[in-house]
């Protein structure tokens, strides 16, 4: 029999870290191709960041999809047909003429990439009891390996031959890896009230011990997550550009991405481990502080040595804020809406990293330098912090008076 924290859930949880990994590339690749981009097709860095915009876009829409899909026909089938529609949008954009045909491909490598990320956390939640936050956290964390192991691999494939190339890869690599990792989830854990897999899958507590409905901690999330992550957009996405515009060049910055992610790998994994004793919103308050001390860091010195040692840091103290967000809907929702309800909170912080991609390089074409960006990514991390600061408050009361 297959029960939470089984052999078999194990199994599952490095398949699903596996796939989360593979997958993960739709998120990063544009970071690094962006550069080439820009100057194949002659465009401003606004223009050309509005691709990574199309990219969050589609990675929004697919991870309330996706997570939909994944409560009512599991994982197994979601993938699947998640992982074709992402070699598709890479071999689509592989060959396209214009830039405006690039973004609009780039919303089918968002769509199918996003399959790999809330949806495969949400599924993996329900395998998990004492460690659940940590087994979320690790599958989560797949992203971040993709962010360390992707971006050097298409720098490489780039500087042999170009981006078009490189996507071509992309392609083939998950073509053939992602599916045999997909044969894993065919399972499906048992429905709330059936066994262990089911009291495991209950949530501790509900919208309402917040003293909130269910829609109105779902508006709570998402606007918390569109602050956290216009911040976070900025390196994320920029750091390639910003190391190009400095003159360290795009191997640097490439470097660089694999720092933050590698950090972030850290940041993530322990953040479940934080999580399964602290609970979700002191895990996320955590995390949006310690990102916005990151921010302000970048404000005091763009030397190289700087920027790495600034990076890291960035990397070890934002990775676990998202996850933390799955661990809270697992807290306060219907663990049957968890694929639904982490798909609409998730896909809150891709607003937030769409918005905050474009509007980084729009700052950067008005004022010439990425200063006024980094304050500007420093504001909409305290409205975050404010947001998850309210939640803790009504948690700590309810708490009291309870």
């Amino acid at each position: 029999m297959y029960t939470v924290e089984s052999r078999y859930a194990w199994r599952r949880l490095v398949a699903s870290t596996a796939i989360s990994t593979l997958g993960g590339v739709g998120m990063w690749s544009i970071t690094v191709v962006m550069p080439a981009v820009q100057a194949e097709f002659a465009v401003t860095r606004a223009d050309v960041s509005f691709s990574y915009t199309t990219t969050m876009i589609g990675f929004g829409l697919g991870t309330v999809g996706a997570g939909y899909l994944i409560d009512r026909l599991g994982a197994f089938l979601t993938v699947m047909l998640a992982t074709l529609i992402l070699v598709g949008g890479y071999v689509a954009a592989a060959f396209v003429p214009t830039l405006w045909l690039f973004s609009s491909m780039q919303i089918l490598i968002g769509l199918g990439a996003a399959a790999s990320f809330v949806p495969m956390m949400a599924d993996i939640s329900h395998w998990f009891d004492r460690r659940r936050g940590l087994a979320m956290a690790i599958c989560g964390a797949g992203n971040y390996l993709a962010g360390t192991l992707w971006p050097k691999l298409i720098d490489v494939v780039m500087r042999e031959h170009d981006w078009r190339v490189a996507y071509l890869t992309i392609a083939a690599i998950c073509l053939v890896s992602m599916i045999p990792c997909c044969l894993v989830l065919r399972l499906r854990p048992r429905p709330p009230g059936h066994g262990a897999t089911g009291a495991a899958a209950a949530a501790p507590h509900s919208a309402r011990s917040l003293g909130l409905s269910t829609n109105g901690l779902q508006v709570w999330l998402s606007i918390a997550g569109v602050g956290c992550c216009v911040a976070m957009a900025l390196p994320q996405a920029h750091i390639v550009a910003y190391c190009a515009d400095l003159g360290y060049g795009t191997v640097r910055g490439a470097e660089l991405v694999s720092v933050m992610t590698a950090g972030g790998i850290v940041s993530r994994v322990a953040s479940g481990w934080i999580a399964d004793r602290l609970g979700g919103i002191r895990t996320a308050l955590l995390g949006t502080t310690l990102q916005a001390v990151s921010l302000l860091a970048y404000l005091i010195s763009d030397a190289l040595v700087a920027l790495y040692l600034f990076t890291a840091l960035f990397g070890l103290v934002q990775g676990g804020i998202i996850p933390s967000y799955g661990v809270i809907v697992r807290e306060y929702f219907p663990p049957r809406e968890a694929g639904f309800r982490m798909g609409i909170t998730v896909s809150s912080t891709v607003v937030g990293m769409a918005f905050g991609g474009w509007l980084a390089g729009a700052l950067v074409d008005m004022t010439g330098s990425y200063q006024t960006a980094f304050i500007n990514a420093f504001a909409w991390n305290a409205v975050n912090g404010i947001m998850i600061w309210g939640l803790l408050i009504r948690q700590n009361r309810r708490q009291v008076f309870a």
